[in-house]
């Protein structure tokens, strides 16, 4: 069976791939995935930060397009790429199990930052939260492939990524630090793949839902319902973080806040019910914790 799988062209996203390629001959050896390598707009524009660019999504709409169009059967994501909202014709068909959520220091470790540091980072969500943590920071805005942003590292006192993406590439060794959540909380979806097919593709569906991991798909569609609840794919610095605990409960620690770092609204609700939880974290941070304000002022 050949599955042809729409990617961008990073050694982060071809490694990504090559994991889902791996994953499916682990079920059925017959399946031959075949790269489909997409240049996307957003990675040829590394001079724009992501926010100017139209904010979440831009890595994965002329992916997607790949399999809308017929050029693809999958796309392979990095789910925190995601908009919250799937497009109508695709399903996220697979969810594989997770890899580490957590943000790493490159350079230094938080406690070495000081008022005069300069950290470079593309994420509001990581300048927000470590301008919380050490007010007086100055940033710049770092874009590119993992590669690309070490290189660069040795220009800042400090850079952030995703531990994630250096334990796939190898490069653990250059991480300072790796933070905490209730320190750093993550980014939607940070460390899971989303697999994404077309809705009609019930063959194919059915195969990837092989390689579904549940207590991962669970995490992360609480997480993803918690970003719908803030109104889609809201431009403020926002995270949440699901995880399984004792009997069954999803825990889902949620944060909004600004991007300056003044205000940061962090909430934590528990259910069985993952999906409800967040979208009870949602609401209590704009309705009882003054969030709807920020999204006001933004």
């Amino acid at each position: 069976m050949l599955i042809r799988a729409a990617t961008r062209g990073s050694p982060l996203a071809r490694w990504q791939t090559d994991h889902v390629a791996a994953l499916l001959r682990g079920i059925d050896p017959t399946i031959v995935v075949e790269a489909v390598v997409v240049t996307t707009t957003a990675d040829a524009r590394q001079d724009i930060p992501i926010s100017a660019m139209g904010g979440k999504g831009v890595f994965v709409k002329e992916v997607q397009a790949a399999v809308l169009d017929g050029r693809a059967d999958i796309a392979v994501h990095s789910a925190k790429d995601l908009p919250s909202i799937t497009h109508p014709d695709l399903a996220i068909a697979a969810v594989p199990e997770r890899g580490d959520p957590r943000d790493a220091l490159v350079g230094s470790t938080l406690a070495g930052l000081h008022p005069d540091s300069h950290v470079a980072t593309g994420s509001q969500r990581r300048q927000a939260q470590l301008a919380h943590h050490r007010p007086g920071m100055r940033f710049s805005t770092l874009r590119g492939s993992i590669a690309t942003r070490l290189e660069k590292a040795s220009a800042f006192d400090a850079i952030v990524v995703a531990h994630a993406a250096l334990q796939r590439l190898g490069l653990t060794d250059l991480a300072s630090e790796v933070l905490d959540p209730d320190v750093m909380l993550p980014q939607v979806g940070q460390g899971a793949l989303a697999i994404e097919a077309r809705q009609g593709d019930r063959g194919l569906l059915d195969v990837l839902a092989g390689i579904d991991h549940p207590s991962s798909r669970r995490t992360l569609e609480a997480e993803r319902a918690f970003l719908a609840e803030l109104g889609g794919d809201c431009d403020l610095p926002a995270g949440a973080y699901a995880v399984i605990v004792n009997d069954d409960v999803v825990r889902v620690d949620a944060l909004i806040g600004s991007v300056d770092g003044m205000a940061m609204l962090r909430e934590r609700v528990e259910a069985r019910d993952g999906v409800a939880a967040a979208r009870s974290a949602a609401r209590r941070l704009l309705d009882d914790r003054g969030g709807a304000g920020l999204l006001q002022q933004d």
